[in-house]
């Protein structure tokens, strides 16, 4: 008996994309094996994310790179960086700002609640501009007089929120925050691939920036990336590390640390919590490699193919109208499914829920529910999951074949 079936759990058919809430993705037999291999020895955690930084930069261009414990862990420390910068003081007082600079600033339409990880480092998110684009309002974006006008004295950083869209370009905000000496941070968590985004938006400007490790890089689920500059990783990743070290006998791995913080370091800063157990980090580190050589436009076509497919096998049934295939520069594939509440008896809410409560559970996107459609995202779709998906519409949409 399998674990799930032991445990009582239920597999599911993933096409909903690769979310926490249904566990990411799926780690390949080779992050499996490294991940067991690092189980059997102890080893200088200090020392395995040194190693870690050096793997990283070389894939993403930037000079320093950590593994934390998930995107918005990454977003957390990348926050707590900015705000303390290697003073070990400042360190001590976080969560606590409110003598400290500790204004983030961030366009209006980038808010997302995803950004409780930047408050939780204690940061002041401050608002500029409006949503004009996202509420059909009007044409205009962010312009940089509205980011100087915000900028003040409490300014540590500059946040972004890096879609597909991306509405303003990076390269504005960039322009600006480098004039005034602040990073900007960028929450690149979804953006990969395409493969290009790992060296993209450090190449654009970008002082930090946030990767899942749990998605597209298919390492395990609790971890994420960080990487930018050196000196903003490096007080990142001491603020996450176990610091209950004698100042007498510390021996920081010479680069990331040894350059910023041998004579002086904080106790167990607040990313103590994010820790990242050895096993996931090797495991991530394997992941991350593999995607950084693998043919990602190999397995776009091969996942587009699996769309195609299930396009055909649901094409007659009545209320179900496969509507169109959406294809990215290099991103995954998703096949949208307009729902004809009329002809099928259920609107869209109604039929997904229906499939989620079919056997085995069928979970697809539900951002354009509200417009009658349903989205199957193809990323965390295994072979055969197609005619799966296909069966279940079939058996809810009342028609057999």
């Amino acid at each position: 008996m399998d674990i799930y079936r032991r445990l009582g759990v239920p597999k599911r058919v993933n096409g909903a994309g690769l979310l926490t809430r249904l566990g990411g993705s799926l780690m390949d037999a080779e992050v499996l094996d490294a991940m067991r291999e690092a189980a059997t020895a102890f080893i200088d955690m200090a020392e395995l994310q040194t190693r870690a930084s050096g793997i990283i930069a070389a894939h993403t261009g930037a000079e320093a790179g950590i593994v934390t414990g998930g995107a918005s862990a990454a977003l957390t420390l990348a926050s707590c960086a900015c705000l303390t910068g290697t003073d070990v003081a400042l360190m001590e007082r976080l969560p606590d700002t409110a003598t400290m600079r500790n204004e983030i600033i961030i366009h209006r339409a980038h808010r997302t609640g995803y950004d409780h990880a930047i408050r939780a480092a204690g940061a002041k998110l401050v608002e500029i501009g409006f949503n004009d684009r996202g509420a059909g309002a009007g044409v205009r974006s962010l312009e940089t007089w509205e980011i100087e006008a915000a900028i003040t004295e409490r300014t540590v950083a500059i946040a972004y929120t890096a879609t597909p869209d991306m509405m303003p370009k990076l390269a504005s905000l960039v322009a600006v925050a480098e004039r005034r000496a602040l990073p900007v941070i960028v929450d690149a968590a979804a953006q990969l691939p395409p493969k290009e985004n790992l060296r993209r938006f450090i190449g654009e400007g970008a002082a930090l920036v946030c990767f899942s490790g749990g998605k597209a890089l298919r390492g395990p689920q609790g971890t994420g990336i960080l990487c930018g500059r050196e000196k903003l990783v490096a007080a990142a990743l001491i603020q996450m590390l176990d610091m209950d070290i004698l100042p007498e006998t510390w021996m920081p791995p010479d680069g990331l640390l040894a350059r910023h913080f041998r004579d002086r370091f904080p106790h167990h800063g607040l990313g103590r919590g994010f820790k990242v157990d050895k096993e996931s980090l090797v495991g991530l580190l394997t992941a991350f490699e593999r995607f950084a050589a693998a043919d990602i436009a190999a397995e776009v076509a091969a996942r587009a193919g699996m769309l195609r497919r299930l396009a055909d096998a649901i094409a007659d049934l009545p209320g179900c109208r496969p509507r169109e295939l959406k294809e990215g520069a290099g991103s995954y594939p998703t096949l949208d499914i307009e729902i004809d509440a009329a002809k099928l008896g259920r609107d869209a809410y109604q039929v997904s829920l229906a499939l989620k409560r079919h056997d085995p559970p069928v979970h697809l996107g539900e951002r354009l529910a509200a417009q009658g459609v349903l989205s199957v995202a193809s990323a965390g779709l295994q072979p055969g999951d197609e005619a799966l998906v296909a069966q279940a519409f079939r058996q809810i949409c009342g028609a057999s074949r």
